[in-house]
């Protein structure tokens, strides 16, 4: 038999438990809604960072497309400007430095084969051994340690060739088209422009 007392006792149980799971699911809403705050938070500064990168990446292509229309080749990280207008390898040099450019560096097969399928005739190239004969280094000063020389070159014929082109007219077709010039001598020039991010 249930008193009236015993009935109130479990009434206030059952209030009390009521109260605690009310509270603690009152804890667990806030705790979410905190989380969820918090991950909105992020995903918006996510949103507004690509959103700067992407500014950034619009601002490069068109710098890249003005440079494209003005003659400007892109290849693995470069910008390329050649001129069929001939000239001595320093008045090549001048050229592309009023450019902003040097004349190409050609340091892989990768890029020699890029530059013999797409410019496929005598160029200039940013190497030279005027300094000391038979020690070739690039206009950045850095030591020759790949070359694609063509077969007997170079030669220093007449103890007159200084300077080095790429497309050598002699060479039969492929990669190793390297030949020493003079470096008076009027050949086309290729301008390199490494790219940078703004």
């Amino acid at each position: 038999m249930i008193t009236a007392s015993g009935s109130s006792s479990a009434g206030h149980t059952c209030c009390r438990l009521t109260a605690v799971c009310l509270g603690l699911l009152c804890v667990l809403l806030l705790t979410a809604i905190t989380l969820l705050w918090i991950k909105f938070n992020n995903l918006t500064a996510e949103r507004d960072q690509l959103l700067k990168d992407n500014g950034g990446l619009q601002t490069q292509l068109s710098n890249l497309v003005k440079q494209n229309e003005q003659g400007w080749i892109y290849f693995s990280s470069s910008l390329y400007h050649i001129s069929y207008i001939k000239k001595s390898w320093s008045e090549s040099r001048e050229d592309c430095r009023k450019r902003g450019a040097d004349l190409l560096i050609i340091n892989s097969r990768e890029k020699q084969e890029f530059i013999t399928r797409n410019f496929g005739t005598e160029v200039w190239i940013g190497l030279t051994d005027s300094e000391r004969e038979g020690v070739w280094k690039w206009v950045d000063g850095s030591a020759l340690t790949t070359g694609f020389w063509w077969k007997g070159e170079p030669n220093d014929y007449e103890k007159k060739e200084d300077c080095a082109i790429t497309g050598y007219k002699g060479a039969t077709p492929g990669a190793s088209n390297w030949a020493d010039y003079p470096c008076d001598h009027p050949v086309v020039r290729i301008c390199e422009k490494v790219h940078t991010r703004e």
